[in-house]
């Protein structure tokens, strides 16, 4: 995005353009039909600025809710940040902590300076990116909050004027998505001097387990059942060793490895759980296990066996209703004896494609059910199952 035809875009004229661009997308109006209008009274870049802020608008409403509507951002900003209940957790946790000033070294288009700032923190960021700056200060004015942003390399910053340090290192480059930890910017050596202060680091849900430094709490959190990342907590931050964090339309629930008095592994009973995927990353599904007083169906898979019902926001619930034939011919005539013709198939530790096995099976029913395919005491099994 060209920084001189964003600044534009919060002039008095540019948010005249912006709010008729937004109208235009709102009514479904063609982008190149929309281009070509409004172009005849607005300059070319303004147009193309004022048709890239609607347009990612709406894509960052998911993340965002209601203030997407009145925020700014760029393509690749909006991917990387983090989502509004998640930052909203996070910033909360400093509060708890009696933190009272945070930077945020790295800040993209501003999502965790807003939380902090809307959490009571005195809040500062830098970034690299003329443009990212812009945006962030932008997104703090627009919903009318205070903070402060600046250009800087946050490799070369004195952070302890600040209670915390927060960071949130690029894990992308022009090639992709960045797997390995020193490929990230900046890398993992700041990264892991950084966690020796009082620090949160946001990071891929996919972090190894033994890449966590001694002592440094690793926090997985989902959001409505989506795990997108992590969050490492160092000093006084650092309240256990491993923790699941979900956040759902009851609120927020958390479990630690503090929790987790490990389980047995035994045979399917009435009910079935599938732990929650940040349950899962943080190694803790022996501790939804104990906490519906059930056990593993396998001990390389993540199923949870009881033979009680318990509702819990770590894990969906299933009532087991019988076991049917594995092999896929004789499960076939299993759901078509059962007129089952909607089929939701749930799989974990076996090699299914559920898209293609429902296609194979070319089921036609009246029925709706859904299945379990996973494997108990080593050995396929195929589930049927209702959810409660």
């Amino acid at each position: 995005m060209d920084l001189e035809a964003f600044r534009w875009l919060l002039t008095a004229e540019g948010a005249r353009l912006l709010d008729a661009t937004a109208a235009s997308v709102a009514a479904g109006e063609d982008t190149l039909a929309c281009q070509t209008r409004l172009r005849r009274t607005a300059d070319p870049a303004h147009v193309a600025a004022a048709l890239t802020q609607a347009t990612l608008r709406v894509r960052a409403r998911e993340k965002f809710g209601e203030d997407a509507d009145r925020m700014y951002f760029t393509p690749d900003g909006l991917e990387q940040a983090t989502r509004q209940r998640v930052a909203a957790h996070r910033a909360a946790r400093l509060v708890a902590s009696s933190a009272t000033t945070m930077v945020d070294l790295g800040c993209g288009i501003g999502g965790d300076l807003v939380a902090a700032s809307r959490a009571g923190l005195t809040a500062a960021g830098v970034d690299l990116d003329h443009v990212r700056v812009a945006v962030a200060q932008a997104n703090l004015d627009a919903l009318g909050l205070a903070g402060a942003v600046m250009v800087a390399d946050a490799t070369t910053l004195d952070t302890t004027p600040f209670d915390v340090a927060f960071a949130d290192p690029a894990r992308r480059s022009a090639r992709g998505r960045v797997f390995d930890v020193d490929g990230w910017t900046p890398p993992w050596p700041f990264v892991e001097a950084l966690l020796t202060r009082d620090a949160c680091v946001k990071v891929a849900p996919g972090i190894p387990h033994d890449l966590v430094p001694a002592g440094v709490e690793a926090e997985w959190v989902s959001d409505h059942g989506d795990v997108k990342e992590a969050a490492l907590w160092s000093g006084r931050l650092a309240t256990t060793e491993r923790r699941a964090t979900v956040i759902g339309d009851g609120g927020l629930a958390t479990l630690t490895d503090e929790d987790d008095p490990g389980a047995e592994v035994g045979p399917v009973g009435a009910f079935l759980y599938e732990p929650d995927g940040a349950v899962i990353r943080a190694g803790l599904v022996t501790a939804v296990a104990a906490g519906v007083g059930g056990r593993l169906v396998d001990e390389h898979i993540a199923y949870v066996a009881s033979d009680a019902s318990f509702r819990t926001p770590f894990a969906k619930g299933y009532e087991v209703l019988e076991e049917l034939p594995y092999r896929e011919k004789a499960l076939r005539a299993a759901l078509r004896e059962r007129r089952i013709g909607r089929l939701t198939i749930k799989k974990r530790g076996v090699d299914v494609v559920p898209e293609q096995l429902r296609k194979r099976l070319d089921l036609s029913g009246d029925q709706e059910a859904t299945i379990v395919l996973t494997r108990v005491a080593g050995h396929g099994v195929a589930l049927l199952v209702r959810p409660f």
